[in-house]
């Protein structure tokens, strides 16, 4: 009954989503109130009614229920009770349904909580949020039905793909749905706006702590799932350009230029068509990444790997939504009053070069993403496009942005001179210069010119991040200011230990019986012994190796060879050792004849930074964000008891 419940649930939200967007509809054309006012708890029990249905699959995880098809393909009555939670988003339904479920809690969050935006361009957007739902619904209902009962039941599951048996599942896939779903929010009130022809400063600002929120999760679920891949897959590398990475990163790109953008619109009154149509290009990437994922014409471990019936489905939404927001946009955009004038030296020109830049960046990635695809299906040859076509072309636009990200926050709004903003980037550009000096000086012929360049820009543009701070009462300063100071060095900080990673990486490929010894950087690793070991649903051999340096005594580390039974298949647990100044990472491969294994031991210097920029970002954002809501709170409630 659990199953019967959870598919109700479904189909009444569902209902729902059809009844909220009549009701607009009607509404709106008829001019009749009593109809918009039923549309705020329409929404609202409609998110109801999907937690309520992710509530019950969880259940039916939980309780390893082998009558329900998704339990029985995506895990196993042994598996860790972690394991059986995660696996429910760990596979193409369940992750649908957390997308529809997100998708659902956040359009009754809109209608419970935004007041600011006038109330035509509210229920505009509530009508364009239940559109998207309803498409998200039928590809649930009709492609996809996560409740899906076996006649007889299995008596036992397949179990989940061994490598999303990792905390990090618990934590990657939501984030990342939960930035997705901020972005098509956003791009809800960008339609609302439209058809009301109410493209103003207080559209954009109930739209930015969406646009904000978003963004924020982006970040993390990038950081998380690098760092994830990183430590679990065993190939040593933090970013690959995997396609399925770059489905993640498209959005967050046109998120961070939209970021920038609806600032200077809520703040500025200025930027109104960049704001606009960078809601519908963000909102196309994650649709973008959506059909990448989820069509099956991608072999990859991040990958579900569904038919291509599924992927038309989602090609036509994409269609459908993204050719409609553009003819939206055609017909309304001249009608849409031009925004306060600013000169070129000015903060709102400084976001304009950042939105060309980050622009620039996504056509790069999307391109190299989208063309080996069309190639095969046009021609059927099979291309490879990898990372020294991504470092070559997006490398030189992202030092660039850092260029701007320095100058953009010390220049003034709507008019300033270009010689007063190079007298406040005195210092950054000092310690740049040093920097540059420094570095040709110690490694003069050991670092290629993009690693060179992004270590002495890290160094400049982590001076010119706190530049907003000097001279102010810090107990003042809004903690939106904090926030984007915060951003800003996590980028910078992200950058050095990028930079400092592909620059003086080492690694060492050794077949090592035990008690053979190897040299790495500074580091002794000597290999003593490997045995068999089990864990709760799966078998391994477990290397110890010995890592030393200096004076200090040896370190454990522990890699593993492990076979999973359910379904059967083997993988590498690395063994990771982090100190201050960077990781050593050690892998234990196949035994290579009696008594030798193979062994890949890398040593990464300062890789850490990149990670910890990453959190740094987020958490900036989440600063700014706090800010405004902060702010917008204080000033409505003065308003209510003025």
């Amino acid at each position: 009954m659990i199953a019967e419940a959870g598919l109700a649930a479904l189909w009444l939200a569902a209902a729902l989503a059809a009844l909220q967007f009549a009701l607009v509809w009607a509404g709106v054309s008829a001019r009749k109130d009593e109809l918009l006012s039923a549309v705020r708890p329409v929404a609202v029990v409609q998110g109801l009614l999907c937690a309520l249905a992710f509530a019950l699959l969880i259940m039916l995880f939980v309780r390893s229920d082998m009558s329900v098809k998704l339990v029985m393909m995506n895990s196993h009555s042994l598996k860790p009770m972690l394991y059986k939670i995660a696996g429910t988003w760990g596979n193409h339904e369940g992750s649908m349904l957390l997308w529809v479920t997100v998708m659902g809690l956040a359009g009754g969050a809109v209608a419970l909580f935004e007041r600011s935006l006038r109330r035509d361009t509210h229920m505009a957007t509530l009508g364009a949020q239940a559109v998207i739902s309803l498409g998200f619904y039928a590809f649930l209902l009709f492609s996809s039905n996560p409740f899906e009962r076996l006649n007889p039941p299995a008596q036992d599951g397949q179990g989940l793909n061994p490598l999303l048996q990792d905390p990090g599942l618990a934590f990657h896939p939501p984030t990342l749905y939960f930035g997705y779903v901020g972005l098509s929010v956003a791009f809800s009130f960008a339609v609302g706006a439209l058809i009301t022809r109410n493209v103003d400063s207080a559209f954009a600002r109930a739209m930015r702590p969406w646009v904000l929120a978003a963004w924020i999760f982006l970040t993390l679920g990038i950081t998380a799932g690098s760092y994830w891949a990183y430590y679990e897959l065993g190939w040593g590398g933090w970013w690959f350009w995997d396609p399925v990475e770059n489905a993640s990163l498209m959005p967050w790109l046109a998120a961070t230029a939209l970021l920038h953008s609806v600032t200077v619109l809520a703040t500025r009154d200025g930027l109104r068509a960049w704001t606009v149509m960078l809601a519908v290009v963000a909102f196309s990437m994650s649709m973008v990444g959506t059909f990448l994922v989820r069509s099956g014409i991608l072999t990859s471990v991040h990958a579900f790997a569904v038919d291509p019936e599924r992927g038309s489905f989602i090609l036509a939404l994409l269609t459908l939504y993204i050719g409609g927001a553009l003819a939206l946009f055609a017909l309304r955009i001249g009608s849409v009053r031009e925004g306060k004038q600013f000169e070129a030296v000015s903060r709102e020109g400084a976001l304009v070069v950042n939105n060309l830049l980050f622009s620039a960046i996504l056509g790069v990635v999307l391109v190299g993403t989208l063309y080996p695809l069309a190639v095969e299906a046009v021609t059927g040859e099979k291309l490879s496009v990898g990372p020294p076509y991504f470092n070559s072309a997006a490398g030189p636009l992202a030092l660039m942005l850092m260029v701007v990200m320095a100058a953009g926050p010390v220049t003034r709004w709507q008019k300033d001179r270009i010689m007063v903003v190079g007298k406040r980037l005195a210092i950054p550009v000092i310690v740049t210069v040093v920097a540059l000096a420094a570095i040709l000086i110690l490694f003069a012929g050991r670092i290629g010119i993009l690693p060179l360049l992004g270590l002495t820009l890290a160094f400049g543009v982590g001076v010119a991040s706190v530049a907003p701070l000097w001279k102010r009462n810090l107990r003042r300063t809004p903690l939106f200011t904090y926030g984007m100071v915060i951003a800003h060095l996590g980028a910078a900080v992200s950058v050095a230990g990028m930079a400092s990673e592909s620059a003086f990486n080492q690694e060492k490929l050794i077949a090592a019986r035990p008690g053979d010894s190897v040299q790495i950087a500074d580091w002794t690793v000597k290999f003593d012994s490997v045995s068999p070991i089990a864990g709760p649903n799966w078998t391994a051999l477990e290397g110890v190796l010995l890592a030393s340096r200096g004076n200090a005594g040896p370190v454990e580390m522990k890699p593993q060879a492990r076979f999973f039974s359910s379904p059967p298949t083997p993988t590498n647990e690395s063994a990771i050792l982090t100190r201050w100044d960077g990781q050593l990472y050690v892998v234990l491969g196949e035994q290579v004849d009696p008594g030798r294994w193979q062994l890949r031991i890398w040593w990464k210097p300062f890789v850490v930074l990149i990670w910890a920029g990453g959190i740094m970002i987020a958490l900036g954002g989440a600063l700014a964000l706090v800010g405004r809501v902060r702010r917008s709170w204080v000033a409505a409630f003065r308003k209510a008891y003025a």
